[in-house]
C-alpha cells in the first residue's frame, strides 16, 4: 500500500449525521414517546375520564341547545341556560317529591332482595345444586362491590361530589363555545391535517349527540313505562324500581340486566302472580326500547355491535370503575368514528394516486 494513498473516513455508529443513526434514533424516539404516553394514561386515567365525561355532558347540553333552537330562535347562551335550569329543576322536583319515600323503599328493597336471594338459594339446594344461599349472597356482594369500585380520585363521597362538580363546570365551559376549543386543538396540528381533524370532530359530535339523545329517550321510556306498568299491577316499590330502571338504562346491556333482576326479585316478593306480571312488564319495556327507541334514534348513528359494547363495558369497568363503565359506550363510538373517517381518507388518497398514475 502506498504511503501517499488517502484514507476516506466514513460515518460511524456514533455519528448523528449518519442517515442510519438518525433513522434509528427516530424509531427509538417514537417508541420512547409511546411508552411515556402509555405511562401517563395509566397515571392520569381518572382525570382523563373526567375530561371525557365533561365532553359527553357538553355534547348533551349542545344537543339540547340545538334542539331548542328549532322552536326558540334566541342566543345560544340563553338556550344553554334554559337547558341547564330545566335539568336542575327536574332533578330537584323529583327528589323533593319522592326523596323521603324513596329512602324508605330503598331500605325495604335491600331486605326484600336479600330474602329473595336466600329463597333462590334454598330452591337451588332442593334441585340438587350445591350452591348455598350464603354463596349467592357473597356473589351478589362481590358484584355490587366491583360495580361500586372507583379509583382514588372518586373513592369517597366528597371526592365523588367534587369530581362531579368539576366535570359539570368543565362541560358548561365547553358547551358555551365548543368551536373555540376545537380550533385550539386544531392549532396544534399541521396545516394539512386540520381539515381532516375538523371533519372527524364534526362527525364525532353528531354521533355523540344522536347517541346521548337515544340514551335519554330510552331512559325516560324505560323509567316512566316501568313505573306506570308496575304501579298499575300493584307491584311493590314501583316508583323506586322505575327510577332505578331509568338510571340503569344509561348502561346498555348491563343496566337492563341489573334492573331486570331487581324488578323480578321485588315482584316475586308479592306473590307468584305479581312476579310473573313484573317479569312481563320488564320484557315489554325492553322490547319497546330495544326494537323501537334504539333503532330509531341511536343505532342509526352509531351502529355498535352489542357484543362490542358489552366487552368494552367489562374492560373499562374493570380498569376504571364506575366512570369507565358509564363512558365505555361513548368512547367506543368515538373510536369507531375516528377509524371510519381515517379509513375513508386513506381510501380517497389511494384512489387519487391510482387516478394520477393512470393519468385520469
Amino acid at each position: 500500500m502506498s504511503d501517499t494513498q488517502h484514507h476516506v473516513e466514513e460515518p460511524g455508529p456514533s455519528e448523528v449525521r449518519s442517515p442510519l443513526v438518525a433513522q434509528e434514533l427516530q424509531r427509538a424516539g417514537v417508541w420512547f414517546a409511546l411508552a411515556i404516553v402509555i405511562g401517563l394514561i395509566a397515571l392520569l386515567a381518572q382525570p382523563i375520564l373526567l375530561v371525557l365525561g365533561a365532553l359527553v355532558l357538553a355534547t348533551m347540553m349542545d344537543g339540547g341547545a340545538r334542539l331548542l333552537k328549532r322552536v326558540l330562535p334566541i342566543a345560544r347562551g340563553w338556550r344553554l341556560t334554559i337547558v341547564l335550569l330545566s335539568a336542575v329543576a327536574f332533578m330537584v322536583w323529583t327528589f323533593y317529591l319522592t326523596g323521603s319515600s324513596l329512602m324508605e323503599q330503598a331500605q325495604a328493597m335491600r331486605t326484600i332482595v336479600e330474602t329473595q336471594v336466600a329463597r333462590v338459594g334454598g330452591w337451588m339446594q332442593q334441585m340438587g345444586v350445591s350452591t348455598t344461599p350464603e354463596d349467592l349472597k357473597s356473589l351478589a356482594s362481590q358484584a355490587m362491590s366491583s360495580m361500586g369500585r372507583v379509583t382514588a380520585a372518586v373513592g369517597t363521597a366528597v371526592g365523588a361530589v367534587t369530581s362531579g362538580v368539576m366535570m359539570l363546570v368543565l362541560a358548561i365551559f365547553i358547551a358555551v363555545d365548543p368551536k373555540l376549543y376545537e380550533r385550539g386543538v386544531a392549532w396544534m396540528l399541521p396545516m394539512e391535517k386540520r381539515s381532516h381533524f375538523y371533519a372527524i370532530a364534526d362527525k364525532m359530535g353528531w354521533t355523540l349527540r344522536r347517541l346521548m339523545a337515544g340514551r335519554l329517550i330510552g331512559m325516560a321510556v324505560e323509567g316512566v313505562g316501568t313505573w306506570l306498568l308496575l304501579w298499575a299491577g300493584g307491584v311493590p316499590m314501583a316508583g323506586l324500581l322505575g327510577i332505578l330502571t331509568g338510571l340503569f338504562a344509561f348502561l346498555p346491556n348491563i343496566g337492563s340486566i341489573i334492573s331486570g333482576v331487581l324488578i323480578i326479585l321485588v315482584g316475586f316478593s308479592g306473590g307468584t302472580d305479581t312476579g310473573l306480571y313484573a317479569f312481563g312488564v320488564y320484557l315489554a319495556v325492553q322490547i319497546v326500547d330495544g326494537y323501537l327507541i334504539v333503532p330509531m334514534v341511536a343505532k342509526k348513528a352509531t351502529d355498535l355491535a352489542p357484543a362490542l359494547v358489552l366487552a368494552a363495558q367489562i374492560l373499562f369497568g374493570a380498569l376504571f370503575g364506575i366512570m369507565g363503565l358509564f363512558l365505555a359506550d361513548p368512547i367506543v363510538a368515538m373510536i369507531k368514528v375516528y377509524l371510519e373517517e381515517r379509513s375513508k381518507r386513506l381510501e380517497e388518497k389511494r384512489a387519487a394516486r391510482v387516478a394520477e398514475r393512470l393519468g385520469v
